[in-house]
């Protein structure tokens, strides 16, 4: 029995055929056949988020995503964010937060960040989201924390990638928790 013809994948705005082999996952495809060496492979198990793309919007992680799960969908990755003449404005802010030492997380963390702003403004919750019935959750840092949980960074950039998401996506939203002096009253 013939198979049935499987539509393509959009990738970075290019359409490309799902491959013959349906065990081929979506971050062996971006590597080994289109050369797409942005998307990280970290752990290999769903565990590090260095291979986080964008399917729909939405961030996945390409280790645990087959290829053929991806047809007739767009998926973005590190390459596709820039335009020709600009970088993303997370990538710029990550540039100019020193949110790169080693740079092996920053792809998955970039593309990750862009799909947490895209379940902020759904208004998708998180396990600390404290108004359940607000339209979009406030971006406070414990909710950034939490949001970009499944992504690790191991060399030391951790700081300069969380100030870098918070100034391009929570400027006018973020709201991080005041300590009271101590002494003060309640």
């Amino acid at each position: 029995m013939p198979s049935l013809p499987r539509p393509p994948l959009r990738i970075n705005g290019t359409d490309v055929d799902p491959p013959d082999d349906p065990r081929v996952s979506l971050l062996n495809l971006l590597r080994d056949r289109l050369h797409l060496h942005g998307t990280k492979k970290g752990c290999d198990q769903g565990g590090c988020g260095a291979c986080t793309v964008l399917a729909d919007g939405e961030r996945v992680l390409s280790c645990l995503t087959l290829a053929v799960q991806c047809a007739g969908r767009e998926i973005v990755t590190v390459e596709g964010l820039a335009d020709e003449e600009q970088l993303h404005p997370l990538q710029q802010a990550i540039i100019d937060h020193d949110g790169l030492q080693c740079g092996y997380c920053t792809p998955g963390q970039i593309c990750s960040a862009i799909g947490m702003a895209g379940e902020l403004d759904r208004g998708v919750p998180s396990h600390v989201t404290a108004d359940l019935s607000a339209d979009s959750p406030a971006l406070t840092r414990d909710e950034l924390r939490e949001r970009m949980s499944g992504n690790l960074c191991r060399c030391g950039a951790h700081n300069g990638i969380v100030t870098a998401i918070a100034q391009t996506y929570a400027e006018d939203r973020l709201k991080a928790p005041r300590r009271q002096p101590a002494g003060a009253a309640r």
